[in-house]
């Protein structure tokens, strides 16, 4: 199973809102050979670090490709830049920020690619959503669930499911 989780909170000069930003980065992927299998409900979340920055909007998909994890990494990175993502400060605000969490279970340690995705398992805005569409997915290190690795944190993390 690969798994990519989505968010911004940000509006895109291109398409708006987060709302309407996010499913129009979802299209462009099903462009680059990524097809969406199943897309979670979306979540309005807290930022992580907790800041003054507005809330973000996160959902997780799974999908289908041929491309490898570097290769579908660069996909990734270059829809962002379509989108208007500029780098800079870590957990800064941002329009479009796609993160490849699980790659089917592989686990891979580069400078430029981590797999399992680091921090996953210690972030509701990206357990929630794997819960919904995943429920027996495993974290391929800790073997727990999404739900289980969610009873584990702490209330502090807020999030919000949108009505479909």
């Amino acid at each position: 199973m690969i798994l990519i989780g989505i968010g911004g909170n940000l509006p895109s000069s291109r398409f708006g809102p987060p709302i309407e930003t996010l499913p129009a980065a979802l299209a462009v992927l099903e462009t680059e050979h990524i097809k969406i299998l199943k897309r979670s409900a979306w979540y309005h979340t807290e930022p992580v670090p907790r800041s003054d920055q507005p809330w973000f909007l996160n959902a997780v998909v799974s999908v289908a490709t041929q491309l490898g994890p570097e290769d579908l990494l660069e996909a990734l990175k270059a829809t962002e830049r379509q989108f208007g993502r500029v780098r800079g400060q870590l957990n800064a605000s941002r329009v479009l920020d796609l993160d490849i969490l699980d790659y089917h279970a592989a686990r891979t340690y580069t400078s430029l690619l981590v797999l399992p995705h680091p921090s996953l398992h210690q972030r509701r805005f990206v357990l929630l959503p794997i819960a919904d569409i995943a429920p027996d997915w495993q974290h391929p290190i800790f073997g727990l669930t999404a739900q289980q690795l969610l009873a584990q944190l702490s209330s502090e993390q807020q999030a919000a499911r949108l009505p479909c």
